[in-house]
């Protein structure tokens, strides 16, 4: 089978790439062709045969290149001229797509299916929602400039095309007014169109991504459940993982230092705790204030198998984001390592986590009752090194296994 799997990057930027690198080096190992459609980049690590890719767009930037956004990230006919060219040489039996809004456009739907009409070639579109980005123009479900969690697009009243005008009123993209009007602009076009209908499935990685989906009568008939894969290393020695953290215990966080990941709450805490060692493996904008902190060993960023042996290393690890998570690979990562996690209790987190048996949930931002849930599982060992026993990889599903649920049951 051919699968031409679509995103916006194809270089390390976050989950979704690694979603698509991981699935496309699972489906090559199983004999079938991948290829890769997305922008041209310097760091590009995957792609075509056809050597076709869009031009590089970053939303963020300013200046003149603000000027251009309303004729590139609503439709792009370049995108399809480019996908065109891959289309005709690899001719895919199935497309999937990932994050592909604004960088990429829904014109990139069109296209395939004028492909399809005019070979007379059948292609499946297969779509995974790494995020809102189809019923919240700014994808987060998190209003930009307060950075409170929102749902007022996908409310359970009658879901109605106004809505989306919300994202103007509360500017909720990058914070900016001319932004968050273009994104409602997108988002409201392809709701009349209807263009989502073009899509064959929706993968949704948590219950909770199907539900904010779910609340867009087009896309309710297509969406199914299936957590991602987890492909950990857990082919190490003793002596190997003491090279890298070393025999004291602690507490680990590794993820992005910024705000919505709940670090300023997290700070609070280990501020608190001072008699309990924490390392912290990441970056991102709160990097000063991390290493502000006497009792936290900043690692900095980290992968590979250094991440690896310190996130096995742990006595437990931290979750704290304040946005909505997805199916966040971090918990998945941990847990399948045998470390337990204590993770905030909003989103498809709390999907991953079995409370009680192989780690906790606490009230989203609360400090207290973070610092409560981190303080007792520390200080009672027979209860870690249980929760211990019960974090294994068999609770997800392998990449293998993921790979083959998709080529019997969504591919075909």
């Amino acid at each position: 089978m051919k699968i031409l799997i679509i995103n916006k990057f194809l270089y390390p930027n976050g989950g979704s790439e690694t979603y698509i690198f991981g699935l496309g080096k699972g489906l090559e190992k199983l004999g079938h062709e991948v290829q890769y459609f997305g922008m041209g980049h310097p760091e590009r690590i995957v792609g075509n045969r056809a050597e076709s890719y869009t031009s590089n767009l970053d939303f963020k930037a300013t200046g003149i290149k603000r000027f251009t956004y309303p004729f590139r990230i609503i439709y792009s006919n370049e995108a399809r001229k480019k996908l065109r060219a891959v289309l005709s040489d690899f001719r895919p039996d199935v497309v999937h797509l990932n994050n592909f809004n604004f960088q990429l456009t829904p014109s990139i739907i069109y296209e395939i299916r004028a492909f399809e009409r005019k070979n007379k070639n059948k292609i499946k579109i297969v779509y995974t929602a790494h995020d809102s980005q189809l019923v919240c123009p700014n994808h987060l479900l998190r209003q930009y400039l307060s950075g409170e969690r929102c749902t007022r697009c996908v409310s359970k009243r009658n879901f109605k095309n106004i809505q989306v005008l919300n994202c103007i009123k509360y500017k909720c993209i990058h914070g900016s007014f001319i932004k968050s009007i273009l994104g409602s602009i997108e988002a409201l076009i392809y709701r009349l169109l209807k263009t989502y209908r073009k899509i064959d499935i929706i993968i949704c990685p948590s219950h909770f991504m199907k539900k904010q989906l779910d609340s867009y009568p087009v896309l309710r008939e297509k969406t199914i459940v299936i957590h991602n894969f987890v492909e950990v290393d857990d082919e190490i020695s003793v002596d190997e993982l003491f090279s890298d953290v070393g025999e004291n215990s602690y507490v680990l966080y590794f993820g992005r230092y910024a705000p919505e990941k709940g670090i300023d709450t997290l700070l609070n805490v280990v501020n608190s705790l001072p008699e309990i060692p924490f390392v912290f493996a990441g970056a991102g904008p709160l990097n000063h204030e991390v290493n502000e902190l006497d009792n936290i060993t900043n690692k900095g960023f980290l992968e590979g198998r250094q991440l690896t042996n310190i996130i096995r290393g742990a006595e437990f690890t931290v979750f704290t984001s304040e946005c909505y998570e997805n199916c966040p690979f971090t918990v998945m990562e941990a847990i399948s390592l045998g470390t337990p996690v204590i993770a905030s209790d909003i989103g498809g987190t709390s999907e991953l986590i079995r409370v009680g048996i192989n780690g906790e949930l606490f009230n989203c931002g609360d400090a207290e009752d973070l610092c409560e849930k981190i303080y007792l599982l520390w200080n009672d060992p027979d209860r870690r090194n249980a929760y211990q026993a019960a974090c294994n990889k068999s609770l997800f599903l392998s990449l293998d296994e993921y790979c083959r649920k998709l080529l019997e049951d969504i591919y075909a």
